[in-house]
Protein backbone atom coordinates (compact mmCIF):
# COMPACT_ATOMS: atom_id res chain seq x y z
CA UNK A 1 0.00 0.00 0.00
CA UNK A 2 1.13 3.52 -1.03
CA UNK A 3 2.36 5.78 2.00
CA UNK A 4 0.08 8.67 2.46
CA UNK A 5 0.99 12.38 4.01
CA UNK A 6 -1.51 15.00 5.29
CA UNK A 7 -1.10 18.13 2.75
CA UNK A 8 -2.90 21.44 4.56
CA UNK A 9 -3.26 24.32 2.51
CA UNK A 10 -5.32 27.27 3.16
CA UNK A 11 -8.59 28.68 1.18
CA UNK A 12 -11.31 31.23 1.41
CA UNK A 13 -14.72 30.00 3.25
CA UNK A 14 -16.45 29.90 -0.63
CA UNK A 15 -13.21 27.83 -1.93
CA UNK A 16 -14.14 25.33 0.79
CA UNK A 17 -17.56 25.52 0.28
CA UNK A 18 -17.31 25.09 -3.62
CA UNK A 19 -15.16 22.04 -3.18
CA UNK A 20 -17.48 20.30 -0.61
CA UNK A 21 -20.43 20.97 -2.90
CA UNK A 22 -18.16 19.61 -5.62
CA UNK A 23 -17.26 16.32 -3.77
CA UNK A 24 -20.33 15.88 -2.52
CA UNK A 25 -21.73 16.02 -6.09
CA UNK A 26 -19.30 13.78 -7.13
CA UNK A 27 -20.14 11.39 -4.67
CA UNK A 28 -16.82 11.27 -3.06
CA UNK A 29 -14.51 13.33 -0.02
CA UNK A 30 -13.00 16.15 -0.86
CA UNK A 31 -9.60 14.55 -0.70
CA UNK A 32 -10.33 11.60 -3.52
CA UNK A 33 -11.79 14.68 -5.81
CA UNK A 34 -8.39 16.36 -5.46
CA UNK A 35 -6.60 13.25 -6.10
CA UNK A 36 -8.74 12.11 -8.85
CA UNK A 37 -8.45 15.28 -10.63
CA UNK A 38 -4.78 15.69 -9.83
CA UNK A 39 -3.73 12.63 -10.40
CA UNK A 40 -5.24 11.65 -13.41
CA UNK A 41 -6.58 14.36 -15.19
CA UNK A 42 -9.90 13.49 -15.20
CA UNK A 43 -12.80 15.19 -17.29
CA UNK A 44 -15.68 16.61 -16.28
CA UNK A 45 -17.27 14.02 -18.07
CA UNK A 46 -15.25 11.24 -15.94
CA UNK A 47 -15.84 12.97 -12.72
CA UNK A 48 -20.13 13.32 -13.23
CA UNK A 49 -19.88 9.72 -14.85
CA UNK A 50 -18.53 8.54 -11.60
CA UNK A 51 -21.12 10.49 -9.50
CA UNK A 52 -23.64 9.36 -11.42
CA UNK A 53 -22.42 5.52 -10.86
CA UNK A 54 -22.91 6.81 -7.11
CA UNK A 55 -25.82 8.02 -7.56
CA UNK A 56 -26.94 4.87 -9.66
CA UNK A 57 -25.78 2.27 -6.71
CA UNK A 58 -27.50 4.33 -4.28
CA UNK A 59 -30.91 4.30 -5.94
CA UNK A 60 -30.43 0.87 -6.03
CA UNK A 61 -30.17 0.34 -2.25
CA UNK A 62 -33.41 2.29 -2.20
CA UNK A 63 -35.00 0.01 -4.99
CA UNK A 64 -34.28 -2.93 -2.88
CA UNK A 65 -35.20 -1.80 0.56
CA UNK A 66 -38.42 -0.28 -0.97
CA UNK A 67 -39.11 -3.77 -2.63
CA UNK A 68 -38.37 -6.03 -0.13
CA UNK A 69 -40.83 -3.65 2.17
CA UNK A 70 -43.52 -4.40 -0.51
CA UNK A 71 -42.93 -7.97 -0.32
CA UNK A 72 -43.31 -8.28 3.07
CA UNK A 73 -46.36 -5.93 2.87
CA UNK A 74 -47.48 -8.22 0.51
CA UNK A 75 -47.08 -11.60 2.75
CA UNK A 76 -49.13 -9.85 5.27
CA UNK A 77 -52.25 -9.20 3.37
CA UNK A 78 -52.23 -12.56 1.91
CA UNK A 79 -52.11 -14.54 5.12
CA UNK A 80 -54.49 -12.20 6.92
CA UNK A 81 -56.98 -13.18 3.54
CA UNK A 82 -55.97 -16.71 4.48
CA UNK A 83 -56.86 -16.65 8.11
CA UNK A 84 -60.26 -14.76 7.03
CA UNK A 85 -60.54 -17.21 4.37
CA UNK A 86 -60.40 -20.21 6.97
CA UNK A 87 -62.37 -18.61 9.75
CA UNK A 88 -65.53 -17.71 7.32
CA UNK A 89 -65.52 -21.82 5.84
CA UNK A 90 -65.21 -23.26 9.27
CA UNK A 91 -68.09 -20.19 11.07
CA UNK A 92 -71.88 -21.90 10.39
CA UNK A 93 -73.77 -19.74 7.77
Amino acid sequence: MTQTERITFLASKEFKKWLQAEAKKSGMSISEMIRLRCESGSSEDEIDLKALAHEVKEAAIRANKALDEGLKEADRVINKIRRDRELRKKSPK
